[in-house]
């Protein structure tokens, strides 16, 4: 059974801050690499160390998606996307440490 995917107010936001041709993208790779089995990790998609953001990250390009995972319910929630340059993560434009 495929995994809903819900996007929080802040995703939302993080999202809106890219061209609309990098949001259509991340959300076509979040569908594609999260409606199915998000919990197993592979080269794009890892489990992360306790931080603030969310328990996963998935590589998409030069993106970071942040999410958690509730099994129970069937559901992936986005709890943030950001912009890796060089070896700095970005959120709505600012740097941010995992």
């Amino acid at each position: 059974m495929p995994f809903d995917i819900v996007f929080t107010l802040e995703a939302i936001d993080d999202l809106h801050s890219f061209l609309k041709k990098e949001r259509r993208h991340l959300v076509d790779e979040i569908e594609l690499q999260l409606r199915h089995e998000p919990e197993v990790e592979t080269r794009n998609r890892r489990k992360l160390r306790p931080n603030q953001v969310a328990e996963w990250e998935v590589r998409i390009g030069r993106f970071r998606v942040f999410f958690d995972i509730d099994n129970e319910n069937k559901r992936v929630k986005i709890e943030a996307v950001g912009c890796k340059k060089g070896n700095r993560l970005y959120i709505r434009g600012e740097e941010y440490e995992l």
